[in-house]
């Protein structure tokens, strides 16, 4: 054969991505294996494939040929794949998805556990880091973070509709400091504060009828993981502003109550991401397809409760 797989669908996606950075992001390798494969391919085809310049790249006469000819034939190919794919008892492998660590904590039970007891042959790697990492480049499956946190180019299922953040502290707490009426009144309290992956000190946000703002509290306490702010609230060390998934058990059992609930508003929630790659391995369509099966359940339940 005068051309591997990868080189051909190499040459397909310069094509029609137009450049080697758009094209390598599509199929989830660097620019310099990208360069590397069409080059190797030329030089074993003895023909200039692409034109280049520093302005452009574009197809010679012989690649116009390449593409038109070999196009057809690879959609047939990746079609055959998928359908195997579909029909395969088990899938195996390794998942490996980039995230939060308050993101795994909120997805572990309901997603990833489920995901590894529906497939039993799958290994599932979680790597947790606060800053946003590019997972093309880390050699990750996918992502999880918040919408808004999602890179622009990168294709989205949402998993949940919306977070909710809530502002809450210890009964004893209240006893002796009294509860904020409105977010000014936190200027008067001890607030556990959080420190961002990026070094910077998470300012607390409110919003109400269309006035949103966010404060700088004070506070004597600066954490950078949420679970150790949702101790030293329990220890009525000071109010924390946490999720209410992380906060549900403590106020049902009147270790903790909320404040300020009006003022807080929810969010878009999480959502798994990953890279526009025309084929979308068989191990991530199958927690693609988890994800969906479960919101879709979620709305039955929520319809049925109406």
């Amino acid at each position: 054969m005068r051309g591997s797989l990868a080189e051909l669908e190499a040459v397909l996606a310069v094509s029609s991505q137009g450049g080697f950075r758009a094209a390598a992001r599509e199929l989830g390798i660097s620019s310099s294996s990208l360069s590397q494969q069409i080059a190797t391919l030329e030089t074993r085809m003895g023909v200039r494939l692409f034109n280049r310049s520093t302005r452009s790249v574009v197809l010679s006469a012989a690649g116009e040929q390449f593409v038109a000819s070999v196009g057809p034939a690879l959609e047939a190919i990746r079609s055959a794949v998928e359908h195997v794919d579909e029909h395969r008892a088990e899938a195996t492998g390794t998942l490996r998805i980039n995230t939060s660590l308050g993101a795994t904590r909120m997805i572990l039970t309901p997603l990833i556990l489920e995901y590894m007891r529906r497939n039993p042959l799958m290994s599932v790697e979680i790597v947790t880091e606060g800053a946003l990492v590019d997972v093309n480049a880390k050699g990750f499956d996918a992502g999880i973070r918040i919408r808004e946190a999602v890179p622009p180019d990168m294709v989205v299922v949402p998993i949940d509709d919306s977070i909710r953040p809530a502002i809450v502290g210890s009964v004893e707490y209240f006893r002796r400091y009294g509860k904020p009426q409105v977010p000014a009144d936190l200027h008067d309290h001890h607030c556990i504060r959080a420190r961002m992956a990026s070094g910077a000190i998470y300012r607390w946000e409110f919003e109400r009828r269309g006035e949103a703002f966010a404060l700088d509290v004070p506070g004597k306490l600066t954490l950078d993981d949420s679970d150790l702010m949702l101790r030293a609230a329990r220890d009525g060390a000071g109010l924390a502003y946490l999720n209410e998934w992380q906060i549900a058990d403590d106020v049902a059992a009147g270790r903790l109550e909320q404040v300020l609930s009006d003022w807080t508003p929810p969010y878009p929630g999480l959502c798994l991401y990953y890279p526009g790659r025309r084929n979308i391995p068989a191990k991530l369509r199958r927690f693609i397809d988890l994800i969906k099966a479960l919101r879709a359940n979620l709305n039955v339940e929520s319809r049925s409760s109406i």
